[in-house]
């Protein structure tokens, strides 16, 4: 039997993710938004394709008023969806805790990355191995809040 890893772990991350998402949405925050010892938000993009809203749990990792999200896939050779619908449509939203917050996406440069990486492992270590097992260079996204949005 052949089995397409790919396809699994795409269908584990759609279920956890899911399950996360509803938890973390029904209770305003106060389960799910802290994982272990990271702090999480769930940000919010368009579709590229349907048009539709899509919710992702993401770290939260605060850089002054920014914040900032890790394409990072768990170290998987393919960008994430939600990373694909930001570069489609920058405009999106982050919830944090209770907080809904109006964001523009930008992909950091290899120049902010270099600055922003080692707060990034910071946060979590993990993405130190997942940078390693993988021959793209991982995005580190900010998103910026959006005044009066």
């Amino acid at each position: 039997m052949n089995i397409d890893r790919s396809a699994v772990k795409d269908a584990v991350f759609r279920v956890a993710t899911g399950i996360h998402r509803e938890v973390y949405r029904r209770t305003g925050g106060k389960f799910g938004a802290n994982v272990g010892k990271a702090r999480m938000m769930l940000l919010t993009t368009t579709g590229r394709r349907s048009g539709q809203p899509r919710t992702t749990p993401l770290n939260c990792i605060k850089d002054g008023d920014r914040y900032l999200a890790v394409a990072s896939y768990g170290g998987d050779d393919r960008d994430p969806q939600w990373f694909k619908n930001l570069q489609a449509n920058p405009e999106a939203t982050i919830q944090v805790g209770a907080d809904t917050i109006p964001v523009r996406a930008t992909v950091a440069t290899p120049e902010e990355k270099e600055v922003l990486w080692p707060k990034v492992v910071e946060t979590y270590k993990g993405y130190e191995g997942y940078q390693r097992r993988t021959d793209r260079q991982i995005p580190v996204v900010i998103l910026t809040p959006q005044a009066g949005a």
